[in-house]
């Protein structure tokens, strides 16, 4: 005989059975903010590759490119919160475009978004190329050149208000400089600008250097890390020759559209760890010069409130408006 205490059982099972399966979907889709070749993918394409087995979800990978990553990030705001749909991004979009975008910004991270998974953290490079006379080797060198020809010392920058675009306005300032910015769409198209000499210097991601660097192409001449990285231990930071308040280490992650259940945000995040410590990943850090950085869900949450408080100071220091 069926009881209304049965029937409500059958109820309840029926809805965690359902909350189950929405919060497992069959495909995730990874959303990056920016072209191809740049430091998402480095490091999410192996990734993914890594996360088959380990992950119950196809994970599909995909950008949406322009304005910086809002595109992106404005999509995956107003996904369904139910795994299927993730952003993957570098932290000036989450930590830093609040402070120079204000209200023209669409999204707000602390509030729009659940921070899954961090994936690596790195310095900026102050990176010069064929564009820059051959003779220039240090910062030094750099600056007493662009002083004498101030018509050619532009700098190249992957999106307005980001953070190498702070750290090119911090360093100009600091030098005592007047150099223009020139803005591209992400850190790929940046680097085949500096390599083919369209612009003399960057302030770049440097897993996208570290390369080039190697060979003789590019040349750092600074790193924005408050000691000096590993991938590059020739290369000074900008602290030991003086400038030190520039101090700029950057983080990529991955994002969730707020209400995303809690387990899967923990499923996700334990994936990631475990893919991360695979040989495999291990090399990809070495080659590019990255560092896995790894958390739980609520670390990295923290991480994130906390450059995102201290980006604040800095942003009203420099007087940014932005054009958009």
């Amino acid at each position: 005989m069926t009881t209304r205490r049965s029937l409500l059982a059958l109820a309840l099972a029926s809805a965690a059975a359902g909350r189950h399966v929405m919060a497992q979907p069959a495909t995730t889709m990874l959303w990056s903010g920016f072209p191809a070749g740049g430091l998402g993918d480095q490091v999410t394409r192996p990734l993914i590759e890594r996360l088959k087995g380990i992950y119950p979800s196809t994970i599909v990978y995909d950008a949406k490119p322009g304005a910086g990553g809002r595109i992106a990030a404005d999509f995956v705001k107003r996904a369904t919160p139910d795994g299927a749909t993730l952003l993957q991004m570098p932290s000036s979009p989450i930590t830093l475009y609040p402070h120079t975008y204000g209200k023209k910004l669409t999204y707000d991270p602390l509030v729009d978004f659940i921070p899954v998974a961090p994936l690596a953290t790195y310095p900026l490079s102050v990176t010069i190329g064929p564009g820059a006379p051959a003779d220039v080797h240090t910062v030094a060198d750099f600056i007493r050149w662009a002083k004498a020809n101030p018509d050619k010392a532009n700098y190249g920058i992957p999106a307005p208000g980001s953070a190498p675009h702070f750290a090119g306005m911090m360093f100009e300032r600091a030098a005592g400089l007047s150099m223009k910015s020139i803005p591209y769409r992400g850190g790929a198209p940046l680097l085949q600008d500096l390599l083919g000499g369209q612009i003399p210097i960057a302030f770049n991601v440097v897993s996208e250097v570290v390369p080039h660097v190697k060979t003789g192409k590019l040349r750092s001449l600074a790193l924005t890390s408050p000691q000096r990285w590993a991938a590059l231990p020739e290369v000074p930071t900008l602290v030991e020759l003086g400038y030190k308040d520039i101090v700029l280490v950057e983080f990529l992650g991955i994002y969730a559209p707020a209400k995303t259940p809690p387990e899967v945000v923990q499923r996700f995040n334990a994936a990631v760890q475990q893919a991360l410590q695979t040989p495999e990943m291990q090399e990809v850090f070495a080659r590019t010069g990255l560092v896995a950085l790894r958390e739980s869900p609520e670390a990295f949450a923290l991480h994130v409130k906390a450059e995102h408080a201290r980006w604040a100071p800095i942003v009203k220091a420099t007087g940014f408006t932005p054009e958009d």
